[in-house]
């Protein structure tokens, strides 16, 4: 079966989280991700957690991708790298700006080289601006945002998200990004530089305060969104309609009763209803008794709750496969379902795994030339 992105080929000078990732789903939609480590591998090969030798850190972003491991310092090592843009599609790197300049890889220069090229440049703020030389992960983006100011309202203090929710965001505005560009190339022959970052990206979840506060000089929109406490548990209920809102407070209160729309962080004489009754009544109750009356509700799983759920293993969103280091070890499924087209998960490469088959492949190298390069240690 042709894959979405069969034909395509990206190389991946991208390390972390937001790049990655990024180069994972095009993986997914069946591009060849070529990763070009440094000698010996990627940083983040060592990355905690680590299970059996390997790590889930690093599983997680680079599984389906093919490594090449090449010194870029190195004369040999970056005409290498110049073969192979003019026989790829795209280039994908999250170096701080001005790295890719340094190493005579800016995108005029890679589209002197080849005219169609795409370059996807993560980066912490973004390719211009007044924080652009500032190095930045995750948290960063969270706290300058406001995002994290917002999580916090209900506990009174800035709280951060516990995943990296920015950078995941990032990934998916680059790999958008980048798929649009492929779209121009294709009707125009001409590539061009995308440029996503993780503070443009943790703007958008704060979208609407920020507008809000521009209009009218107040705080609000939205806030932090504390669950309820039950019995056992807690729940979340998102009544977001008059109609849902009137079904769970009459529910609640036993006699008809039409309100205004209601959600988590609804702070009124409703919201200290919802407290009590959900405090005497088990989680399970309360959902079956919320989705009864068609109000959105759900249940505040752990992560071995969420793991055991049988939803998530029909949707095949963790997948079992065989790895070189750990031997068994599970990995991300494909969270784009496609009909026609339905995507693929692919094994974690290790570090040079695939250095001989592609040079070979893409650049006719042959035995002799792979074995001389690999004694001046240009390649591993």
């Amino acid at each position: 079966m042709t894959l979405s992105l069969e034909g395509v080929r990206v190389l991946e000078l991208a390390r972390y989280q937001a790049g990655p990732r990024g180069g994972m789903i095009m993986s997914d939609l069946g591009a060849e991700v070529i990763k070009i480590e440094r000698l010996g591998g990627e940083e983040t090969r060592k990355n905690p957690p680590v299970v059996r030798g390997q790590s889930i850190y690093f599983t997680v972003y680079n599984r389906g991708k093919k490594s090449l491991c090449l010194d870029m310092r190195a004369p040999e090592g970056k005409q290498i790298f110049t073969d192979l843009v003019k026989k790829s599609d795209i280039v994908l790197e999250n170096f701080r700006p001005g790295t890719m300049a340094a190493m005579g890889f800016a995108y005029d220069q890679l589209k002197a080289i080849n005219k169609g090229i795409i370059l996807t440049s993560v980066s912490g703020f973004g390719q211009y601006g007044p924080y652009t030389d500032r190095p930045a992960f995750d948290p960063l983006g969270q706290a300058m945002s406001g995002l994290m100011s917002l999580t916090g309202q209900p506990v009174g203090r800035p709280l951060g998200v516990a995943s990296s929710v920015v950078d995941r965001y990032t990934a998916l505005h680059a790999t958008i990004g980048t798929l649009a560009a492929l779209r121009h190339r294709d009707r125009t022959g001409e590539g061009q530089l995308v440029d996503v970052c993780l503070l443009d990206s943790a703007l958008t979840m704060v979208e609407i305060p920020a507008a809000y506060y521009l209009a009218t000089g107040e705080e609000g929109g939205e806030g932090g969104r504390p669950p309820y406490k039950t019995k056992d548990g807690y729940v979340v209920i998102s009544a977001t309609s008059r109609d849902m809102a009137t079904r769970l407070m009459t529910l609640v209160s036993g006699t008809p009763t039409d309100v205004s729309p209601i959600n988590s962080s609804t702070g009124d004489d409703r919201r200290r209803a919802l407290d009590v009754w959900c405090a005497t009544r088990s989680t399970d109750e309360i959902v079956t008794a919320l989705l009864a009356q068609g109000v959105p509700v759900a249940p505040v799983k752990t992560i071995p709750e969420v793991v055991k759920d049988p939803h998530m293993w029909a949707r095949e969103m963790m997948v079992k496969m065989d790895d070189p280091v750990a031997g068994e070890i599970y990995v991300p499924g494909v969270t784009v379902k496609m009909s026609q087209t339905p995507g693929r998960v692919g094994p974690v490469p290790t570090p040079g795994q695939h250095t001989d088959e592609i040079l070979g492949r893409l650049l006719d190298f042959d035995a002799a030339k792979l074995a001389s390069l690999r004694q001046a240690k240009i390649i591993a």
